[in-house]
């Protein structure tokens, strides 16, 4: 994949109505300094596309990028967050739980996890709902660069584990600062566009 331009198309808070969008939705879910920001620009091939920061919560809508005019990342607001209030975080889990039942072009779900830790209750509990929901959300462990080489193996394991994971279910090492990872991404949406906009294709012929 080559990314030709990206746009932040839409912006939606907790009472907005969501885009009918007619292109494909890939959606990026992760527990609060997770480093999603962080690997959104590093995917996107940009410096500052989402905004990073080291205050946890930052991300509190649910940001659609359109990307190269053929599909959107959706950016979903960090969960588990612990310094907001009961009613902040019931307001963004409701968010996330309205997007993901109304949207009609999500194709699939990206749950990104620190590597270095155990998954957390939180991490639990968002992928044991999204499977309930049909989703089988692919696992990007996150901060890998953080870790030596020979203990990567024994932390995805770790991770497939504590999430109850199926043997064959996929988790993707990343890093932000070296990129590992980032061309396994891009061949997973090449194969989800080619996947999604195929059967459009066919009826066309």
């Amino acid at each position: 994949m080559i990314i030709k331009n990206v746009e932040l198309e839409t912006v939606c808070g907790v009472t907005s109505t969501f885009p009918e969008n007619d292109k494909m939705e890939v959606a990026f879910a992760g527990k609060s300094n997770v480093g999603k920001s962080s690997l959104i620009n590093a995917i996107m091939n940009r410096k500052s596309l989402a905004r990073t920061s080291s205050q946890p919560g930052k991300t509190q809508t649910i940001n659609y990028y359109n990307v190269n005019d053929t599909f959107y990342l959706v950016d979903l607001p960090g969960y588990g967050y612990a310094n907001a209030n009961v009613s902040v975080k019931a307001k963004w889990g409701k968010m996330i739980e309205r997007y993901l039942h109304t949207s009609k072009m999500l194709y699939a779900v990206f749950l990104l996890i620190d590597i270095r830790h155990e998954p957390s209750a939180n991490d639990k509990q968002m992928y044991r709902w999204m499977t309930e929901q049909g989703y089988f959300p692919i696992i990007i462990a996150t901060k890998v660069d953080k870790l030596k080489r020979s203990q990567i193996a024994k932390h995805v394991k770790m991770i497939k584990e504590g999430l109850e994971m199926p043997k064959e279910a996929l988790v993707i090492p990343f890093s932000s600062t070296s990129k590992q990872g980032r061309e396994e991404i891009y061949a997973l949406l090449d194969d989800m566009i080619e996947s999604f906009y195929g059967d459009e294709e066919d009826e066309t012929i």
